[in-house]
């Protein structure tokens, strides 16, 4: 029930929707409340003001008076530490889906005051802010879910500064994507055979023994599997060659046939960091669009996966 509330409370606080950077956070949507230590002082301030006048102490009462005064003003300056702050820009390199997106925050100001105990949240991740009229970034990391272009959430900006009796906050929501790669296949077979002539070469087996076996994969062909030694370890083997090695691969749809959807993204995901870790050129082809054309770097590696990354989903491809 709080949880709702609180949900609740948070549609109706500004920005309701999402908005373009930069955003200067101005009076009209910074939010200033009592934390439970300044309900707390406010009550020992009320008893003392009580006191004083019921046994007509003057001096308590004055000191009553100052301490609210202080109080005072610490709820405007809670708020001027908010008052003026710019979100200038946010970024993120891209991850796969499942690892921490680390958002960068660049926060400014256009005046000459120090801020300092900013915090900047979004659920349970947070980072802590202080800088003055130069600027400054923080990291904040945020979990992903899913492949594909994720929206940015909306962020919050508090602080309890200076005396920690109030607590003012304000919220900022860009209109920003972040791009999130498919998350590679963790137990994929290898590279598939070079394309052209060159995929024909006789292979060589690895190692100094006869074979080299490992635990079987999906998509594993059955003629690998060695059946003798999958007996007596009561699991299947695969016997593991070495392919003659090609500047030339095709990561072509077709090669994952058989696999669920999703999981086809995926292998070809990891078939590109794999060919991308072995220094060999690679192409990859896709249904329902332009292949990507030979290429090796991290700026072809960017280009395969984030057309992996933005393959329509399983509904709308069947």
């Amino acid at each position: 029930m709080i949880a709702w509330l609180r949900r609740r409370l948070q549609s109706w606080m500004r920005p309701r929707q999402a908005e373009s950077l930069p955003v200067r956070l101005r009076r009209n949507r910074i939010y200033v409340l009592p934390t439970a230590t300044g309900l707390f002082f406010a009550l020992l301030l009320g008893t003392m003001g009580l006191g004083a006048l019921n046994f007509n102490n003057n001096p308590g009462l004055l000191l009553a008076l100052l301490l609210a005064g202080a109080a005072q003003a610490s709820l405007i300056a809670a708020h001027m530490q908010l008052s003026g702050v710019v979100v200038d820009a946010v970024a993120a390199d891209p991850v796969p889906a499942g690892e921490t997106l680390r958002l960068r925050i660049s926060l400014g100001a256009r005046d000459q005051r120090m801020r300092r105990g900013l915090r900047i949240s979004h659920g349970d991740a947070h980072a802590h802010a202080a800088f003055d009229h130069h600027g400054g970034t923080v990291e904040l990391p945020i979990p992903t879910g899913r492949r594909g272009l994720m929206p940015l959430p909306r962020l919050e900006l508090r602080t309890l500064q200076p005396l920690g009796l109030a607590r003012a906050w304000a919220y900022v929501w860009p209109r920003q994507v972040a791009l999130v790669y498919p998350a590679p296949e963790m137990q994929a077979p290898p590279l598939p055979a070079p394309a052209g002539d060159a995929g024909r070469a006789q292979v060589t087996r690895a190692g100094d023994d006869v074979h080299h076996l490992r635990g079987y994969r999906a998509g594993d062909a059955p003629r690998s599997v060695a059946w003798k030694a999958s007996a007596r370890r009561d699991s299947l083997l695969v016997r593991e060659y070495e392919q003659h090695r090609s500047d030339q691969l095709l990561l072509d749809w077709p090669l994952t046939a058989g696999l669920p959807y999703e999981q086809r993204i995926r292998r070809l995901a990891r078939w590109v960091d794999d060919a991308e870790r072995q220094g060999r050129r690679y192409a990859l082809g896709l249904p329902g669009q332009a292949p990507v054309p030979m290429g090796l770097g991290m700026a072809h590696r960017h280009r395969c996966l984030r057309a992996l990354a933005l393959m329509p989903g399983e509904a709308a491809h069947a």
